[in-house]
């Protein structure tokens, strides 16, 4: 998710290859070739950086300015003038909920995800951020809210509302309650979820009237999983589907 004064994005400050407290468990995983893969690319781009970064004189910077968003065709662009605020992959569910029908569709009830900090590293190393976001969807969430191998701080948590309204609160960044503004299909190329499940769409919502510090968009973008099945046969009642997003 993506945040700016017209734009909320999300990536996260920095990250580093942590212990092996994290397993990666295969058995239920319908791509486990795919979920290995995503795995592994992480963890060389990680290695890649981290030599980079021991040849560099001074330290890394935080520039903003040179994050670049992915873009998929028909999902428009920030408003103009908008400044990138905060980065975030965000590791939840999406939520749906079924009658049982074979000839009824699954409908979506709304989404809960825990958002991890990725702000600079989006600035720094973009292309490690969109490995996150395809890794994490293969990681449960610990007690101690660590997704998969990366050490991310929490920036803060997204949910719907009693009255079905987005909300994305980002602690000291502000809250922004938001609607749907324009939707686009994820590209062929994305993570499957554990199960095989398509990737979500990539999403622009707008903020409400009651957004804080001046908060105008919520960009989703690098989905992975998430989608529900094609119909409701044999599902009844209220369901979850792991995915993860920037």
């Amino acid at each position: 998710m993506r945040l700016s004064t017209f734009f909320i994005s999300s990536l996260a400050v920095a990250t580093s290859a942590a212990p092996a407290w994290p397993s990666l468990q295969l058995n239920d995983i319908g791509d486990p070739l795919g979920a290995l893969s995503a795995v592994s690319q992480y963890f060389n781009l990680v290695a890649n950086k981290v030599s980079a970064v021991k040849t560099m004189r001074g330290s890394p910077k935080c520039d903003l300015s040179k994050a670049e968003m992915p873009t998929v065709p028909g999902l428009p662009p920030p408003a103009p003038g908008s400044k990138l605020r905060h980065v975030a992959v965000g590791r939840g569910t999406q939520n749906y909920t079924c009658d049982g029908s074979a000839d009824s569709k699954p409908k979506a009830v709304g989404a809960v995800a825990t958002l991890f900090n990725v702000t600079c590293m989006a600035a720094m190393y973009p292309e490690v951020t969109n490995k996150v976001s395809n890794m994490a969807v293969h990681f449960d969430l610990d007690a101690a809210n660590r997704v998969g191998p990366a050490t991310l701080p929490v920036s803060g948590h997204h949910y719907f509302t009693a009255a079905g309204v987005p909300f994305f609160d980002i602690g000291d960044e502000g809250q922004i309650p938001c609607a749907k503004n324009a939707s686009a299909d994820a590209p062929d190329t994305s993570t499957i979820g554990r199960t095989g499940e398509r990737a979500i769409p990539w999403l622009r919502l707008l903020a409400t009237k009651d957004a804080t510090k001046g908060l105008g968009e919520v960009f989703r973008v690098s989905t992975a999983g998430g989608s529900p099945p094609a119909t409701c046969k044999d599902r009844t009642g209220p369901f979850q589907v792991e995915y993860s997003a920037e």
